[in-house]
């Protein structure tokens, strides 16, 4: 018996990897995280499994679900939104796991903000204008940020910025910001990226707070900072440049015969 932590995705039921829906289709228990994971997903789960919407629970009782379903030898498709790895509050449900003796696996999703990136058309890092992508949030009452890991510090980087949980900190992400981007930085607002009611701003720090508020925003909303988030002018990268020789492409290498 295995639990298995399953990214289903940003929103879209078919950006779920086929091992992980593959898995929901065999476990005869689904607990899901209702208020993110799509219906479509866990209708995926046999006509008899035992199907549950884990956002009104505690995490004692989520583990109770697991633990009986180990005692009756029936694997466990436990299911997040996004990936995993990346704010899903699996860590602690592993702990509580291992210290059950009870085995668990981990299957990747798609994060929110490769899926925002997808639906905007736009790569996170061009040539000479970004090559870092930082994932963060903001402080709020649920939990604040470590110490070093404040915007005002990571802001200094002038990488693009993924900003997570945050959509009623904005007052505080310019402020915080603007001296290393500048007023007028180019912002994406990514609501709820994916869904079938996704909304993308397309503004800048100066002026998110407004659009948002116009727009009556209040959750579910990914902030992307960076220049490239703009219509920004970059040099074509080295990779398909023929002047460039690397390891699959080397200066002076002899043609490959012709295919008869």
């Amino acid at each position: 018996m295995s639990v298995y932590f399953i990214g289903a995705g940003p929103g879209a039921p078919d950006l779920i990897t086929v091992r992980g829906l593959r898995l929901i289709e065999k476990c005869p228990v689904c607990l899901y995280a209702g208020s993110l994971v799509p219906e479509e997903i866990v209708a995926a789960a046999p006509d008899d499994a035992l199907v549950m919407d884990t956002a009104p629970m505690h995490l004692d009782a989520i583990v109770e679900e697991m633990r009986a379903a180990h005692e009756r030898g029936e694997d466990v498709a436990r299911v997040h939104s996004g990936d995993p790895a990346i704010y899903g509050a699996v860590a602690e449900q592993m702990r509580r796991l291992d210290a059950l003796g009870i085995d668990y696996d981990v299957v990747p999703g798609v994060p929110a903000f490769a899926g925002a990136a997808a639906k905007l058309k736009t790569e996170l890092t061009l040539p000479e204008i970004a090559q870092t992508v930082i994932i963060t949030r903001t402080g709020m009452k649920a939990s604040s940020m470590p110490p070093g890991e404040q915007l005002e510090i990571l802001g200094q980087s002038g990488a693009t910025l993924a900003i997570h949980l945050s959509i009623r900190n904005l007052v505080y992400i310019r402020e915080a910001l603007e001296p290393y981007y500048g007023a007028d930085c180019p912002v994406v607002i990514a609501y709820r990226a994916t869904w079938p009611d996704e909304l993308y701003i397309r503004t800048t720090l100066a002026e998110m707070k407004d659009e948002v508020r116009k727009a009556k925003i209040t959750r579910t909303a990914l902030i992307l900072v960076g220049p490239v988030m703009g219509d920004v002018e970059f040099r074509d990268s080295d990779l398909y440049n023929p002047a460039y020789s690397h390891v699959l492409r080397n200066k002076g290498k002899k043609k490959a015969k012709a295919v008869q």
